[in-house]
């Protein structure tokens, strides 16, 4: 399936921005969790201050503060003071998981514990302080949902401001593409591509303007050569078909200078129709036909048929036609005879005398089969001066004719061997 530029190139994006979001959620937990543990580990130390510092304002005897201390652990559980004989070397930070004495049902909540030296009355006490870690995890879930949220927004806009701008920074593009899609050879028609201030575009119609004109000089000089090489060609071998002919009819010439002269009229004929079907492939090749009119393509089968009933006879070839009337197309007169004719002629020359021929023609289709041995060579039937058989009668271009006047008509011809019979079939 094929994806238009923009959009494949932004569907990267969209993948790319999709997986930097999925790996922005385990980010999100870590910095929200040590951003959180931080915090609390300064709340912890500050808890600790306060509390040597309450302690120390009261100025109480040893035995209050003993009693004291004892009321203050009773009462906070997660805050404990104990006596010490010699201070800590550091103070101690910690995480720890356990029921959360505060809760009402039975929860395992995270706490953030501090364990440091604090001084009351002049003696060293150790104080633990735990403070409990709020869930994290539904800090990052919030976040990732707000993160999603924008993500979509971000890439829902990008589809839309991608469709709106491709419409207008592509539009010397699609000109440019729909005046080359349009563009004929043969009528020369220049080109004049729509200005644009975006450079590879400018740059991209300046080198197509230069091959353009490059290819219609091209098919000048080819259709120059062509019909200068019609011209040329034609009268030299005219006239050599003529002094053949006239000494052929010489009563001077001996019989083995006769079969010299014979064989030479004939290499000369051949030569003539290789030239006449060279110079008319070339002018198929190079679009000089119009084959825009409407013909009644039924009259010009009858009347190749008619016209070859002697080589039929001549081969004893059974000729079977079922040829529907009043079916037009649009092709040029000149070219559709020469296609029929090509390939009728092709099928008497390779039907054994006596078998049978076969002509259809609907309002969709042209079809000839003919008697045969063996299937041909698909990759070589309609190649130049490829030979199926021994009979080197033709010119080898026959078929390659009937192949470029398809190709011009944009027909579609197709061969198939079935059942002992050659089948060429000409889609209209």
């Amino acid at each position: 399936m094929k994806k238009n530029l923009l959009q494949k190139s932004l569907k990267q994006l969209t993948v790319f921005a999709f997986i930097v979001f999925a790996l922005s959620i385990p980010s999100y937990f870590l910095l929200v969790d040590w951003i959180w543990l931080k915090e609390l580990d300064e709340n912890n130390h500050l808890t600790a201050e306060r509390i040597e510092n309450e302690f120390n304002e009261q100025h109480i005897s040893e035995e209050k503060l003993a009693e004291s201390i004892t009321f203050w652990n009773e009462i906070q559980p997660v805050s404990k003071i104990e006596s010490a004989r010699q201070p800590l070397s550091q103070d101690s930070l910690y995480t720890i998981r356990r029921q959360n004495t505060y809760a009402k049902k039975e929860a395992i909540d995270r706490f953030r514990g501090l364990k440091t030296n604090i001084r009351i009355n002049n003696r060293n006490y150790v104080l633990v302080v735990e403070t409990n870690v709020e869930e994290t995890e539904e800090t990052v879930a919030y976040i990732a949902l707000v993160t999603l949220g924008f993500f979509l927004i971000l890439v829902i806009g990008f589809w839309i401001l991608n469709r709106r701008l491709s419409q207008k920074l592509w539009r010397p593009f699609r000109d440019t593409l729909q005046q080359l899609k349009s563009f004929q050879l043969h009528s020369q028609e220049k080109i004049r591509f729509q200005e644009t201030d975006i450079i590879e575009f400018t740059e991209l119609n300046a080198t197509l303007d230069k091959l353009l004109q490059h290819n219609i000089a091209t098919y000048q000089s080819q259709k120059e050569f062509t019909e200068n090489a019609s011209h040329e060609l034609q009268t030299p071998l005219a006239v050599l078909k003529n002094q053949l002919d006239l000494l052929l009819q010489s009563a001077d010439l001996t019989e083995k200078q006769y079969h010299i002269a014979e064989a030479m009229n004939k290499a000369l004929i051949r030569s003539s129709r290789i030239n006449k079907n060279l110079l008319l492939l070339a002018k198929i090749e190079n679009s000089q036909f119009d084959h825009s009119t409407l013909i009644r393509f039924d009259n010009l089968v009858l009347h190749s048929v008619d016209a070859l009933q002697a080589h039929f006879k001549e081969k004893n070839i059974s000729l079977h036609t079922d040829i529907q009337q009043e079916v037009e197309v649009k092709a040029n007169a000149g070219l559709a005879e020469v296609l029929i004719n090509n390939l009728i002629v092709n099928a008497i020359r390779h039907t054994a005398p006596g078998c049978d021929c076969t002509i259809v023609l609907s309002a969709t289709g042209f079809e000839l089969s003919n008697s045969g041995q063996k299937a041909l060579d698909p990759d070589l039937l309609f190649k130049r001066f490829s030979r199926m058989s021994a009979d080197n009668s033709g010119s080898g271009l026959g078929l390659s004719i009937v192949w470029e006047i398809c190709r011009l008509h944009h027909w579609s011809i197709k061969y198939k061997f079935e059942n002992k019979q050659h089948i060429f079939s000409v889609q209209l």
